[in-house]
Parts: structure tokens; C-alpha cells; sequence
């Protein structure tokens, strides 16, 4: 098999699991809170991580690092996925799974707009356009398709659905500035983020013992999205002869995550949450093909 076939495998692979994720939050926040969910995946994920790094036998070497890679790791660890998650999965428990998912990526045009002042990059005329034609697309999702009134019945959960988005695109800008190993990074990040989550369960929670169902998925999110997705995407690009060839398969996993939202949650799709959705993507392919140009 050529390495690209796989790379393409691997890819795929790791788009469906994230595509499951939405439905998996709505599954799991049935039966625990938010911050309950986020205590268990992430140290699912920590676990995860380490037994990985061990069989590999790079976990001492991923642990003993100088002080102040630790407490990079720290930063990037509070907030991914301490704060990220912590904020979204806050408002998965406030909206529905297709409103949180579709809001939440418009990350991607956050991470261009944060780029200006923390990377100093210059964007032109084309990719501001670009950009306000994504924000017209969370509006048709907001507002139920009505882009001259607000439809929308949580407003606190929208701004936390789109605050997401912020906390994720620093994450991905301080992350890229960091060249040490991806694994050994992620697992670091885990831990820590494992830390806060308990902590912040602790004195936020209120400790009860969820349903098998709903402690299931936490599991899977665990292992799955914040896991084994992670390794294999790392895995395609490596294989892959260029990135943006499975760069853009990522495009497919918000309309695949719909439809598995409609199956296994029985919400109702939109036509406004498609074509709103389908406006952001749209949005984030010119931005790109602007910045090459």
C-alpha cells in the first residue's frame, strides 16, 4: 500500500472519531455535568497518553523535562484541555449538539484574527471578506436562518460556544511555537489538564456516580477523541506527501457529525444549521486559498 493510501486511511480515521465527539458529549452530559465529563476524559486521556509513551519507553523522558518546558506545558495544559473543554462542554449543556458544534467551528477564522496581533501577520482585503462571510454563517446558524432578528434562545451558551473557538486558537498558536515531540507534548498537556479538571471538580462539583451510558462515553471521549484520533491524525501527516492534502478532509467532519447527531440524538437538523454551516466552510477554503495567492 503507498504511503499517501495510508496517510489517507489514518486521516479518515481520525475525522469519523472526531465526527462521533458531538453526539458522545450530548450522550454523556445525560447523565453527569459538565465538569464531571471533563474530570473523566481527561484523565482518561492522561492514561492514555502515559501507557502509550510507556510501551514506546519514552515516558521518563517525557516527564523528566527541564523546569521550564513543565511549566509551558502547564500554560498550554490549562487551557487545552482544561478551559477549552471546560467552556465547551458548558455549552453543549446549554444548547443543542448542532448549534455547539456548528458555533464552536468557527475556530479556524478565530485563529486568523488572533494571528494578527500575537504572530503579526498581515491579512488582505480578500481574507477579511472572507472572514465576514463565516460570521454570516454563525449568524444563519444563531438566529435559525433569520439574519435581521434574534431567534436565538440561549444567548450564554452561544457566547460560550464562540468563546471556545478563542481558547482554542491561542492553544494552536502557542502550541506551533513549541518544537518538542507532539506525543510527548500531548501527554503533558493531559496531565495537567487532568490536575485543573480534578481540582475544579473538587470545589466546583457536586461528586455523584453517573450511569454506565453516560460514564461509557466519557470514556470513549477520552480515549477516542482526545486519544487515539490525536496519534492517528499525527500519524497521516507524517505518511502524507503534503499536508494539504488531507488538510482539507477535515472539512467533512462538522457535516458527517450533523448527520450522526440526527441518528443517534434524534435532533432535528436545520436547514438553516446546513446552510450555515456550509457559509463557514466555505468561508475558511477562500481564506486559505487567499493566503496562498
Amino acid at each position: 500500500m503507498k504511503k499517501q493510501t495510508k496517510a489517507y486511511i489514518f486521516a479518515l480515521t481520525a475525522i469519523l472519531s472526531w465526527s462521533t465527539v458531538a453526539t458522545a458529549f450530548k450522550i454523556a452530559l445525560e447523565g453527569m455535568d459538565y465538569i464531571h465529563l471533563l474530570a473523566i476524559s481527561s484523565t482518561v486521556a492522561m492514561f492514555f497518553f502515559s501507557l502509550f509513551l510507556f510501551f514506546k519507553g519514552d515516558l521518563i523522558s517525557a516527564i523528566k523535562r527541564p523546569k521550564p518546558e513543565l511549566i509551558h506545558s502547564a500554560f498550554l495544559g490549562f487551557l487545552n484541555p482544561f478551559l477549552y473543554y471546560f467552556i465547551l462542554l458548558k455549552a453543549y449543556s446549554l444548547l443543542s449538539a448542532q448549534l455547539a458544534l456548528s458555533l464552536n467551528y468557527i475556530w479556524p477564522i478565530t485563529l486568523v484574527l488572533l494571528s494578527i496581533p500575537l504572530l503579526k501577520q498581515k491579512i488582505g482585503l480578500k481574507s477579511i471578506a472572507c472572514i465576514l462571510l463565516s460570521f454570516v454563517g454563525v449568524i444563519v446558524i444563531a438566529n435559525k436562518g433569520s439574519i435581521t432578528s434574534i431567534e436565538t434562545s440561549n444567548s450564554w451558551g452561544i457566547i460560550l460556544a464562540l468563546g471556545s473557538s478563542i481558547i482554542w486558537a491561542l492553544f494552536w498558536i502557542y502550541n506551533t511555537k513549541d518544537s518538542r515531540e507532539d506525543l510527548n507534548k500531548l501527554f503533558l498537556n493531559f496531565l495537567f489538564g487532568a490536575i485543573y479538571s480534578i481540582i475544579a471538580l473538587v470545589i466546583l462539583g457536586q461528586f455523584s456516580f453517573p450511569d454506565l451510558k453516560s460514564l461509557s462515553a466519557a470514556v470513549y471521549i477520552g480515549l477516542v477523541e482526545c486519544g487515539i484520533a490525536y496519534i492517528f491524525w499525527l500519524k497521516a501527516m507524517k505518511l502524507s506527501e503534503s499536508t494539504d492534502k488531507i488538510g482539507n478532509l477535515v472539512f467533512l467532519s462538522p457535516f458527517i457529525s450533523l448527520f450522526l447527531i440526527h441518528l443517534f440524538i434524534g435532533e432535528t437538523i436545520y436547514l438553516s444549521t446546513w446552510i450555515g454551516l456550509s457559509i463557514i466552510v466555505i468561508g475558511i477554503i477562500l481564506q486559505k486559498i487567499s493566503i496562498k495567492n
